[in-house]
C-alpha cells in the first residue's frame, strides 16, 4: 500500500472537512480501518478451515458454511469502507477542478483576469452540494450495511453450534463455528463505530443545512431593510435642503434713500 498518497488524501479530505468531519474521519481511519488491517483480518482468517461439522460425508461442511455465512465479515467490512471513503474523495476532486479552472482562466486572461474562485476549498454554490451529498450517501451506506449485517446475522451476534441438514448431509449435523467470543465482540465494536459515524455525519448535514439556512435570513433581513420606509424621504420633504444650526442666511442690500440720514444731500439748481 502507498501511504504517502494515503496520507496525502487524508491531509486533503481533513483540509476541506468541518470540526464534525475531522472527528468522523479520524474514526474511520483509527476505529475502523485499523482495527481492519491490524486484527479483524486475523481473526477471520481460519474462518472456513476451522469450521467443524460432526460428520465425515464429502461436501457438507462446504454447503452448512455456505448457508450460514454466505457472505463474510471482513469483505462486506471491506467494501463497506471503501464505499464510505469514496465520497469524500469526490469533494478533493471537486476542489481540485476548481483550482484547474481558475488558473486556466487566469492563463487566458492574464493578471488583470476576473478571479473566479477567490477560495476554492470554501463550500458554496456546487461544492456545498457536492459536499452536502457526501455526508447523504456515507451515511446512506452506513445504513445498508447495518441492515445487511442484521439480516445475515441475527442480533449481530454468531452462535456456537449451529445445526444444518442440507444436501449432501446424511441428516442434522453440528457445525461448530472457531473463535465465536472474539468474532462477536469485533462484530459490536464494528457496529457501534458504525452507528457513531452515522451520527456525525446527520449532525455535521444538519449544522451545514443551519449555517446555510442562518445565511440566507440574515441576507435577506438586511435587504429588508434597505428598502424599508424610513430609509427614505418624509413625504413632501422632497428636494429640500437642510442646513446646520450655524447656517445664516444671506441679507440683501438695500439702497439708501431720501429718508436715509446716510444719503448724500441733493444739488439744489438754480432757476
Amino acid at each position: 500500500m502507498n501511504w504517502d498518497l494515503f496520507e496525502g488524501l487524508l491531509s486533503g479530505v481533513n483540509k476541506y472537512s468541518t470540526a464534525f468531519g475531522r472527528i468522523w474521519l479520524s474514526l474511520v481511519f483509527i476505529f475502523r480501518l485499523l482495527v481492519y488491517v491490524v486484527a479483524a483480518e486475523r481473526v477471520w482468517s481460519d474462518d472456513h478451515k476451522d469450521f467443524d461439522c460432526n460428520t465425515r460425508q464429502p461436501g457438507c461442511t462446504n454447503v452448512c458454511f455456505d448457508h450460514f455465512f454466505p457472505v463474510s465479515h471482513i469483505r462486506l467490512w471491506a467494501l463497506q469502507l471503501i464505499l464510505v471513503t469514496c465520497p469524500s474523495l469526490l469533494v478533493i476532486m471537486h476542489v481540485a477542478y476548481r483550482e484547474a479552472k481558475q488558473q486556466r482562466h487566469r492563463a487566458a486572461g492574464g493578471d488583470n483576469g476576473h478571479c473566479l474562485y477567490p477560495n476554492p476549498g470554501k463550500k458554496h454554490g456546487g461544492l456545498w452540494w457536492t459536499y452536502m451529498l457526501s455526508l447523504v450517501f456515507k451515511a446512506g451506506v452506513d445504513i445498508v450495511f447495518l441492515y445487511i449485517f442484521y439480516h445475515l446475522y441475527r442480533n449481530y451476534t454468531l452462535p456456537r453450534l449451529v445445526k444444518c441438514e442440507l444436501s449432501p448431509c446424511p441428516n442434522v449435523v453440528d457445525c461448530f463455528i472457531s473463535r465465536p467470543t472474539e468474532k462477536n465482540i469485533f462484530t459490536l465494536f464494528m457496529v457501534v463505530t458504525t452507528c457513531i459515524c452515522i451520527l456525525l455525519s446527520l449532525i455535521e448535514a444538519t449544522y451545514l443545512i443551519g449555517k446555510r439556512c442562518r445565511k440566507c435570513i440574515l441576507a435577506g433581513s438586511s435587504d429588508s431593510q434597505d428598502c424599508s420606509p424610513s430609509s427614505a424621504e418624509p413625504a413632501g420633504m422632497e428636494g429640500q435642503v437642510f442646513h446646520g444650526v450655524d447656517y445664516k442666511p444671506p441679507t440683501a442690500s438695500i439702497p439708501p434713500t431720501a429718508s436715509s440720514p446716510d444719503a448724500p444731500p441733493k444739488e439744489e439748481t438754480l432757476p
